[in-house]
């Protein structure tokens, strides 16, 4: 990791998002699948619907008839998401920040992995840059995986349990280490010599 480390810089610090649980998810469904700029512009048109709240309450949110929700440029099936999201946060499902203090990390991807469009990886970054948690490693991250398979001049890329495996090596700082595999990519994508 110390030649990573060399080619892209060491502030490879997690930049912490202070936002409520279910703004946080909100927002991460909303980026599925889309572009930076795409994801940027629905996220802007899905908070206009709620102009003096800057961003809606889950209230608010189940309150919201499907087709406003998808004026906003949203599918059918993040719409469902959404309003999921919401209904779990008004049942407990998804934990407080305060309550998030007090859970270890597999207790809070059990609990929101039970949401419909939250998986692992989700989790995962709720984790790492919402919590501001330093030890996730998301081994199912396509980038963190190429990363890996760069840093460590591996011919393919590693399975999810192998990499799972490798990291224990850098416990508690595996968000560090997933920050510079994912920088390692991006140095290269953006012409750096490795």
């Amino acid at each position: 990791m110390g030649r990573v480390m060399d080619a892209v810089g060491e502030d490879a610090r997690l930049r912490i998002r202070d936002e409520k649980p279910f703004q946080s998810l909100v927002r991460a469904v909303i980026n599925q699948q889309l572009s930076g700029k795409a994801a940027a512009t629905i996220l802007g048109r899905f908070q206009l619907l709620y102009p003096k709240s800057g961003f809606p309450s889950p209230e608010a949110v189940l309150k919201t008839h499907v087709n406003r929700l998808r004026s906003a440029g949203l599918s059918r099936p993040k719409c469902a998401y959404i309003k999921d999201i919401a209904g779990k946060v008004m049942s407990g499902v998804v934990p407080s920040l305060a309550e998030c203090d007090k859970l270890e990390d597999a207790e809070i991807v059990a609990q929101l992995t039970q949401i419909k469009g939250i998986g692992r990886w989700t989790a995962e970054m709720f984790l790492m840059f919402n919590l501001g948690r330093p030890d996730v490693l998301p081994v199912h991250d396509l980038g963190v995986r190429k990363g890996f398979q760069i840093a460590f001049k591996k011919r393919k890329l590693p399975e999810p349990e192998q990499l799972d495996r490798y990291g224990e090596i850098w416990k508690p700082h595996r968000s560090t280490a997933a920050l510079y595999l994912w920088r390692i990519v991006d140095f290269l994508d953006d012409g750096g010599k490795w």
